[in-house]
């Protein structure tokens, strides 16, 4: 049974094992754990902290909310919702990966106050928590690495709130082919020599095409509204290299 006290994880991996992809996928979440947060100072030259800033900011999340961030990873939009949702509200932060879930609770206790955050160990295609349950909801860095992104825009539509939002960041294959150089020599001369000085050249060769496969700005919108989404709009960011999928369940 999964526990809601603040600081607490729970399996909530669905019965089972993951299919191939998704143990993969797991994997290289785990391993990266230790490096993921300067890896991801590397890759967005630094300007991730103000995406996420902007990130919880379009949620729309208020004083008082229950809030949750999927694919939570290290913890860093889970604590900034609880920094806005304020002693009164709460969030769940869930992630597959033990490894950054343990990495997420030991940087949240380092905070004074303590933030309200519940941290939840489960697959976002198969999400413990009741219909309607959130006020709003944040994804960073998540929705590129599921194995089925319509999938998991059903789930995250499904424990909404009627009327509720939900921002969700993460890299994109820009359309502008000299932005997408830009965004190539990153990964070539930054990000993979700094994995491979941790010995994870592996785990981060799934970037490219995980970038690669990612459906555009438009073809998200598309799919968060056959997911149900009563409004959805993607902001591109960084020349195309960032963007923020914003959505809205309708009102009942």
């Amino acid at each position: 049974m999964m526990k809601t006290s603040d600081g607490d994880r729970a399996s909530c991996l669905p019965s089972g094992p993951p299919t191939a992809s998704e143990a993969e996928i797991q994997g290289i979440f785990n391993r990266i754990a230790p490096v993921y947060d300067r890896l991801n100072d590397w890759l967005s030259l630094g300007q991730h902290r103000i995406w996420k800033m902007m990130t919880v900011k379009w949620s729309h999340a208020r004083p008082g909310d229950r809030c949750l961030d999927l694919c939570c990873g290290s913890g860093d939009l889970a604590i900034l919702l609880a920094e806005q949702v304020g002693s009164s509200g709460e969030v769940f932060g869930v992630d597959f990966s033990s490894a950054q879930l343990e990495i997420a609770r030991q940087r949240s206790e380092t905070h004074y106050p303590p933030p309200k955050i519940s941290w939840v160990e489960a697959n976002v295609l198969h999400l413990p928590f009741a219909d309607n349950f959130f006020d709003a909801a944040t994804m960073g860095y998540g929705l590129r690495n599921v194995t089925d992104i319509a999938g998991s825009l059903r789930q995250l539509h499904r424990v909404l709130k009627p009327g509720a939002t939900a921002a969700i960041l993460d890299f994109h294959h820009p359309s502008n082919s000299l932005v997408r150089g830009f965004q190539q020599w990153c990964l070539q001369a930054i990000v993979v020599p700094v994995a491979t000085a941790n010995g994870l050249e592996d785990e981060y060769a799934y970037i490219t095409p995980s970038l690669e496969k990612f459906p555009p700005g438009p073809q998200q919108i598309q799919l968060a509204r056959e997911a149900g989404f009563a409004h959805a709009t993607h902001y591109p960011l960084a020349g195309g290299m960032m963007g923020v999928l914003v959505v809205t369940k309708g009102q009942r």
